[in-house]
């Protein structure tokens, strides 16, 4: 009898990508929760004019060190709350 070879292929595994945004901290009242606004620059497409987006964030702040007008950086994680999705990794 012939020996027949079996290969086992294994489905490469994906790394999940983690989002990673700065911003500044806005309001920084709430019990380990920051709002922070990033902007960012968008171009349209037609008339090639650049304009200003900005959009707020709601970030856990597990020692309650931000203060507002500091310039956080912040990752996604697992969901927190309603809102929060997000943690401080710098300040």
């Amino acid at each position: 009898m012939s020996e027949q070879k079996i290969e086992k292929t294994t489905t490469p595994v994906k790394e999940k990508t983690v989002k990673h945004f700065s911003g500044v901290v806005v309001n920084a009242k709430g019990n380990k929760t920051i709002a922070v606004e990033v902007e960012a620059v968008k171009m349209n497409k037609k008339y090639r004019k650049r304009y200003t987006v900005s959009r707020n964030y709601q970030v856990h702040d597990e020692k309650n060190v931000c203060k507002e007008g500091d310039k956080v950086t912040f990752i996604e994680c697992r969901p927190l709350s309603k809102t929060k999705r997000w943690r401080v990794t710098d300040k």
